[in-house]
């Protein structure tokens, strides 16, 4: 680890002020950045600790729906009564998440920014990373690529979002809400991270010294219906291969609307319009699941050692809607 300054914050304003310097970070739980910096993949100069803040609240909004605070632990938002009744697609993505011990760490800001486990971003030793050195290549191509994405890629990144949290998220239609030098802002959760493109050091929209405070979930008449499939490795502790995050806004036996969210496959966070668009008006049977499916998939591009990924998607999309609509 490199050595760096640490500073901790006492108000909002003092922290944004100290994120100004140079090459500096923000730091809660540290479950992401404190992993990174031992593996000196992250060398910030300045660490500003932000747990003195009064960000660690959840409260259900006058007009409806809640706002949750970015330093809630992600533990307590899981076993939160307003999130269990209201979301429960957020509760279980969070206890899908981790091992117990970190979800009782991690905080919802450092779950949001959470870093990609691509093991050639992790591995100092390796030269070719565009998200840790531009310009240097993507070892990743060409190399073993079964975590890897398939959806949201380019020829310079195929490193996949790990967050379960942030896919339910995506589904819930969360708004993000941001504090900077510059003024406060809200922001969609859609536009929070970015696509790899030609720059896939850039992860997301938020301007040096912005602070994530708190998240916003609008009242829904899908999230009533809604639930998180997770497929991994092992039972707990690992990331999805693939995940599916759905909601369902029923008449009757007819989808009025639906939200469905990928996790595993894609670079960010995957909102799948198509397969969305694809149940609008259909009625709840295997058949509307899989036309769904195979349209949320129609973009992947495989590369060698996860082409499998798309069929499990699809069969994970198509488990996620039997669940939610009450025929699994």
């Amino acid at each position: 680890m490199q050595p760096f300054r640490y500073v901790r914050a006492s108000d909002q304003p003092g922290a944004i002020d100290a994120a100004a310097h140079p090459d500096a970070t923000f730091v809660a739980g540290g479950t992401t950045l404190v992993d990174l910096m031992r593996l000196e993949v992250m060398r910030p100069a300045q660490v500003v600790d932000i747990t003195g803040l009064p960000l660690a609240q959840v409260a259900a909004e006058g007009a409806g729906g809640v706002r949750i605070g970015a330093l809630v632990r992600n533990s307590d938002l899981a076993e939160h009564p307003l999130i269990r009744k209201a979301y429960p697609v957020l509760s279980e993505a969070l206890l899908s998440g981790a091992s117990p011990q970190l979800r009782n760490m991690a905080t919802v800001g450092g779950n949001l920014l959470q870093r990609t486990r691509c093991p050639y971003f992790r591995d100092a030793g390796v030269a070719a990373c565009n998200k840790r050195a531009p310009g240097s290549g993507c070892a990743a191509i060409g190399g073993f690529t079964r975590s890897h994405a398939v959806l949201g890629t380019s020829e310079q990144c195929i490193a996949s979002n790990p967050s379960d949290m942030n896919v339910a998220l995506v589904a819930l239609d969360a708004r993000i809400h941001i504090a900077g030098p510059t003024g406060e802002r809200t922001i969609a959760m859609t536009d929070l991270h970015t696509l790899p493109g030609a720059r896939p050091e850039v992860e997301h929209t938020l301007a040096a010294g912005e602070l994530i405070t708190a998240v916003s979930l609008p009242p829904s008449t899908l999230a009533a219906r809604s639930t998180y499939i997770k497929v991994r490795d092992r039972a707990s502790f690992a990331f999805a291969l693939a995940s599916a995050a759905v909601g369902l806004d029923m008449a009757g036996k007819t989808i009025r609307e639906a939200r469905i969210a990928l996790g595993g496959v894609a670079t960010k966070p995957w909102r799948a319009q198509e397969a969305e668009a694809a149940l609008a008006g259909r009625t709840l049977t295997l058949e509307n699941f899989q036309r769904a499916a195979t349209a949320a998939l129609s973009g992947a591009i495989p590369r060698g050692d996860n082409a499998f990924k798309i069929e499990l998607a699809r069969r994970t999309i198509v488990r996620a809607l039997q669940k939610a609509g009450g025929l699994a």
